[in-house]
């Protein structure tokens, strides 16, 4: 597997485009359409949230009901949730003028939004921006890269990620983009992601391979405890890798899980490193836990406690407020076994050992904890089972943002 530049572009048979479409924001891109030059087995994943956004519903039915995909429709800016009807009809008037305008069947339209909850869509901008981006469409890497910056809310870069690999004398493809960078917690995936790849699988191993990787890229990722109404994750496979048709498990679909995982954790870590107002990438394993799910469970517990938060903002090296976290996990373990140790481009330090502070230097752990990616590692002694999850530190500019965010 060789890790490429790209996107959504990056695979065969793709294009995107992106315009300003005034939905909101008045000084930027805020749609994006990706379309395949051939029809796509799709599949998805979508969020667990009781509350679910119009465009999730949409999608859900495409996901599971239609022949195929061809085209995904992005806005930011409105989330379209929370809108009743109203709000499932400009679902269906969405889907239908981009099926129009790209001449494809209306049910073949994903459709994804992500802003602001309540707010009905301005349907004359959504048209009219469709209008302008299907003349647009292209499949070179920068069509790609603008896409991904249209689909932006309060992210402060775009988030993209591809690789190849082959299957016997076929290079395949996948490539991807997502947004998020508040109301991100782990159940599901987080806000939205969007995979492209040119193999030819069945739609049944292609949503397996999808929920097979879910569990450990976007469901390990938090930013502030909030599940998106809106989480959606779709993957399209339009096939024109020529490689033969994937209909069971084995080396070759291994080797595509393999690939699908690496896009989707990068994909997820770019989120959790772009929590809103986040100045560094916390990540937190937990190794030496009895089972996975145990280890699952102690790592969400520490990435997503408020206090350990801000004491990697302020390069506290506060460990009695993991220790803490670990405690509240839920799950039982001798809290006299467990070791602490910090890690960064800066240097890896010891900080507990068996429950206990070690003399460790508090400016080398300032040192450490002043990286851009921080990693707690919390080792358990209990057996060989381990986990990773990833958020980010807790600032004052978090509040700020959601404090101001409608207006």
């Amino acid at each position: 597997m060789e890790i490429i530049k790209g996107g959504v572009t990056a695979a065969k048979g793709f294009q995107a485009a992106n315009t300003a479409a005034g939905i909101k924001y008045k000084d930027r891109d805020d749609m994006a359409l990706i379309y395949s030059e051939k029809p796509c087995v799709v599949a998805g994943t979508f969020t667990r949230n009781v509350v679910k956004a119009a465009p999730v519903k949409w999608d859900r039915r495409i996901v599971t009901e239609s022949a195929f995909a061809q085209a995904i429709v992005v806005n930011a800016g409105i989330a379209n949730a929370c809108t009743g009807e109203e709000g499932m009809e400009y679902c269906r008037q969405t889907a239908g003028y981009a099926a129009q305008a790209l001449g494809i069947p209306r049910d073949s339209v994903l459709v994804a939004s992500t802003g602001v909850i309540g707010m009905q869509l301005p349907m004359e901008k959504l048209t009219a921006g469709i209008t302008a981006m299907v003349p647009k469409l292209s499949d070179t890497t920068l069509a790609g890269e603008a896409a991904a910056k249209a689909i932006m809310t309060t992210d402060t870069h775009k988030k993209e990620a591809a690789v190849t690999f082959s299957i016997g004398d076929k290079v395949v493809t996948v490539g991807g983009m997502s947004k998020g960078s508040g109301m991100i917690h782990p159940d599901m995936c987080t806000m939205l992601a969007f995979v492209t790849t040119d193999i030819a699988i069945s739609k049944e191993l292609l949503q397996e391979a999808l929920s097979s990787v879910v569990d450990d890229t976007y469901n390990m990722i938090s930013v502030d405890g909030d599940t998106s109404t809106n989480d959606t994750c779709l993957v399209l496979a339009n096939g024109m890798a020529g490689n033969d048709m994937i209909t069971e498990k084995g080396q070759a679909y291994d080797a595509f899980v393999q690939a699908l995982f690496q896009v989707n954790r990068d994909l997820a870590k770019m989120m959790a490193g772009d929590g809103e107002g986040a100045t560094a990438l916390f990540e937190v394993k937990v190794v030496g836990a009895r089972t996975k799910e145990e280890a699952v469970i102690l790592s969400k517990s520490v990435v997503t406690s408020s206090l350990t938060k801000a004491a990697i903002y302020g390069h506290d090296a506060n460990w009695g407020r993991i220790l803490c976290a670990l405690g509240y996990a839920g799950v039982d373990f001798d809290p006299e076994k467990v070791d602490l140790y910090f890690e960064s481009a800066n240097g890896k330090l010891q900080i507990v050992k068996d429950g206990v502070a070690l003399g460790y230097s508090e400016k080398e752990a300032t040192e450490i904890l002043t990286a851009d990616a921080v990693t707690a590692i919390c080792d358990m002694k209990q057996g060989g089972a381990e986990a990773t999850a990833w958020g980010c530190d807790l600032t004052h500019e978090y509040v700020t943002i959601n404090a101001d965010y409608r207006s």
